[in-house]
């Protein structure tokens, strides 16, 4: 590294005929720049308006790059009240000096990022909206440098930013919320923010009136409230401890969705608004409301969840992402649409694994009952005779919903309110008019087909979603599981069946379900309702009887259904650990062009270089990358990688989003991608406020599918898989691992049976358990 006191940087003022611009600025090229042996040239304007054209060591760190412009150029004031910044107003450091150095970047010599934060902090009191709005502009671009976040903290910069949220309306408020977003961003600084704060911008986005540009900001500052809750702080204890463990002082995760929910409820209409605002034309709107719904479906805490689902039901959120679905034409919502089906995939997942208690559902209990018009009985034995009416196979009404539990209850009062022509109470006389042995058990018939659509969705275990495409009839469940439902009564009438012959009934509907929700993401409503009211018995029967051929009963006997789940957990978590080896290992990337419109962010700089390499650390919790116009072998470790991203930064991954640069030469297994049109190997790393923070194109399939599944299985909530080949692999090695479990049973032609009935309770405690095979 050269000397300070050494000329290493010189310079010469710009001469009239080069300051062309009227900000004093040379537009002109040091013709010198180009010959070899000639340090490249840069130049450098300062507050005052004086532009200067400066040879720069690139070996020089940036504080002696300053002590010499402030010694040549006789500027008062110590070196470090100062800082360089390019036209972008990105901070030069010590990791991109020598970047810029060499790309001939004009450079600013500006007031060092910690006298900045103090001036914005200064700023942010005063009464004139000039100088308020010019403060607030600055602040949401600087907020994201760690020495200006410091300064403008311990100047109480966080609450006169608050100050102003409470006081400021239109532009300055959105200026305001936007840096308060960019705040949140670090993991320090703002856990002074109170249940008052809260209800603040709650109340702001329950305003109708409330525009675009502050929605916006507004929702992603209550999404990160929402996600700061004690169990996602940092470190192994947390990610590991069942219970909320307590934040330390000065910790931002203390927040979390308890907190948030307490003001939502506080304002009536919010919710409302939030699902209404997924209508909207803007489609980052739409983009950061969708988020919102998602984090509060994924961080819902266990005392709020039920009522919080009620509300979402209430409002038809899913009516509105169906809506989404057909009528969407941003990549960008992909993602956010995924998200919310893996979120409601667990919420069903925990309503079937929700037992029913009879004391707490005693109003759909009554319901059920009160729409059969029945009278309570007893039996030949004297014994009470009132659900086996309707077609249980006990009085115990909670073991009837064992394997089902609440969405079991769920879906039989939905069928109860939505069976007509006859309406419910005739469908139950109708059954109870034929001979015993004939009877449709209509309330096992309907679990059953809760059981069968659980198993079609792959409803096995909550954070275990592998679809990669749209799935608008499982956000429909209830409707399916009514046409099912009626079908599989049907099914019963027109094959004259016995109560022997449920099972039998079961695989119909079964055989039914595969092929009228196939490919459903292309298949219109109204073609699914068709096939279940109007397929014939005998066109069925022959479709399934082909179907045995080709596959074994005994997959679809319950003990091995279950075994299927418990090893399709095992598959997923291996399928994951690989896509985070592969992420650990790193690979080069073509630089793409973002061929959608993501919400810009200041402090990014679109990069230069055609190629990229990325490599995630070994703690997880960054993308370390660098830049280049070729590719180079890149050594193990970080040391080749000098630039980062942040994951927790990283909101979700948007695919098909970027368009391959001109004139890139491509490896010759790289697949041809058009100028015109995004890649289909293309992704985005889109931050919290819907930013882009990188944007880049794979070399293969695979590649695309190692790192799209990999980031999102990064997240907390496991987020979604992208590609069918991650899919494939969960699917496949689950149905290996299922066929070897089962080699030594069907090698020996045991009998498995279908259930298992608990005998008589012992009369005393003389008794011991005996030791069964597993």
């Amino acid at each position: 590294m050269s000397n300070p006191s050494t000329s290493s940087i010189s310079r010469t003022p710009v001469s009239p005929s080069t300051a062309t611009n009227t900000n004093g600025s040379s537009s002109q090229l040091n013709p010198a720049q180009n010959r070899p042996g000639v340090v490249p040239t840069n130049n450098v304007s300062t507050a005052n308006g004086v532009t200067v054209r400066a040879r720069i060591d690139p070996t020089l760190t940036v504080n002696d790059v300053i002590k010499q412009l402030c010694v040549n150029l006789k500027i008062q004031g110590p070196p470090s009240d100062y800082a360089l910044r390019d036209d972008n107003e990105v901070l030069v450091t010590n990791d991109n000096l020598r970047k810029m150095i060499k790309g001939n970047v004009h450079l600013h010599l500006v007031n060092a990022p910690a006298r900045e934060g103090h001036d914005i902090a200064m700023k942010l009191t005063s009464r004139d909206d000039k100088i308020l709005k010019t403060g607030l502009f600055s602040l949401r671009k600087y907020i994201h440098e760690r020495e200006f976040a410091q300064e403008f903290i311990s100047c109480n910069g966080v609450a006169e930013l608050v100050a102003v949220i409470y006081t400021t309306h239109g532009n300055s408020l959105a200026y305001a919320l936007l840096a308060m977003q960019n705040l949140m961003e670090l993991d320090y600084g703002w856990s002074t923010l109170d249940d008052d704060f809260i209800f603040r911008i709650v109340k702001i986005l329950s305003s109708p009136q409330s525009p675009i540009n502050v929605c916006r900001p507004a929702t992603a500052i209550l999404k990160k409230l929402v996600e700061a809750d004690p169990m996602s702080a940092p470190g192994p204890q947390a990610s590991s401890s069942k219970s909320s463990p307590v934040p330390p002082p000065g910790s931002v995760y203390r927040y979390g969705f308890a907190r948030v929910f307490e003001q939502m409820s506080r304002e009536q209409t919010m919710l409302d608004t939030v699902v209404h605002r997924l209508g909207s034309a803007d489609t980052a709107m739409v983009q950061h409301s969708m988020m919102l719904i998602n984090s509060l479906l994924a961080h819902a805490s266990e005392n709020r969840w039920g009522q919080f689902i009620d509300e979402l039901e209430r409002l038809n959120v899913r009516k509105a992402v169906l809506r989404l679905m057909s009528n969407h034409t941003m990549e960008d919502l992909t993602s956010g649409i995924l998200d919310f089906q893996a979120n409601m995939l667990r919420v069903l997942y925990r309503k079937q694994s929700t037992p029913v208690e009879y004391g707490a559902n005693i109003a759909d209990l009554n319901f059920i009952w009160a729409s059969s018009r029945l009278e309570e009985e007893v039996d030949q034995d004297n014994k009470p005779l009132k659900w086996r009416k309707l077609g249980f196979e006990s009085e115990d009404i909670e073991q009837a919903f064992a394997n089902v539990g609440v969405l079991g209850l769920q879906c039989l009062k939905r069928f109860v309110e939505h069976t007509h022509d006859p309406d419910f109470s005739k469908v139950v006389l109708e059954q109870l008019s034929r001979p015993a042995e004939r009877r449709c058990p209509i309330a096992k018939a309907s679990n059953e087909v809760v059981e069968l659509l659980c198993q079609h969705w792959s409803i096995f275990a909550p954070g275990y979603c592998t679809s990669t495409s749209f799935q608008p009839l499982f956000l429909e469940y209830s409707k399916v599981h009514l046409l099912a439902t009626q079908f599989f009564l049907r099914m019963w009438s027109e094959s004259g069946s016995a109560s022997g012959d449920f099972a039998r009934v079961a695989a119909l509907v079964r055989s039914q379900v595969k092929v009228s929700l196939e490919d459903e993401g292309q298949r219109p409503w109204h073609e699914v309702e068709q096939d279940f009211l109007e397929c014939e018995y005998r066109a069925v029967r022959d479709r399934q009887m082909k179907e045995l051929e080709l596959e074994d009963d005994l997959l679809n006997k319950v003990p091995v259904r279950n075994l299927r789940a418990k090893i399709y957990k095992e598959s997923y978590e291996f399928v994951r650990q690989q896509r985070l080896q592969c992420l650990l290992q790193g690979a080069w990337f073509v630089n793409a062009i973002p061929g959608t419109n993501p919400v810009p962010r200041d402090s990014v700089r679109r990069p230069t270089q055609p190629w990229r390499f990325m490599r995630l650390d070994s703690g997880l919790k960054y993308l370390h990358y660098v830049d280049n116009a070729m590719k180079f072998p890149v050594r193990n470790g970080l040391e080749d990688l000098p630039e980062r991203i942040e994951i927790a930064a990283i909101g979700e991954i948007a695919t098909g989003t970027g368009i391959a640069p001109p004139h890139v030469l491509r490896d010759h297994n790289d697949l041809p991608t058009s100028v015109l049109t995004p890649s289909p190997l293309s992704f985005s790393l889109i931050s919290q406020h819907g930013a882009s923070l990188a944007d880049q194109i794979a070399p293969d399939e695979s590649r695309w599918a190692d790192w799209t599944d990999g980031l999102n299985m990064l997240r907390r909530d496991g987020g979604h898989v992208s590609s069918k080949e991650t899919a494939g692999f969960v699917q496949a090695l689950t149905e290996i691992g299922l066929k070897i479990k089962l080699l030594d049973l069907s090698g020996e032609t045991i009998e498995i049976p279908s259930g298992l009935t608990a005998g008589p309770s012992p009369n005393d405690t003389n008794y011991y358990f005996s030791e069964l095979l597993a």
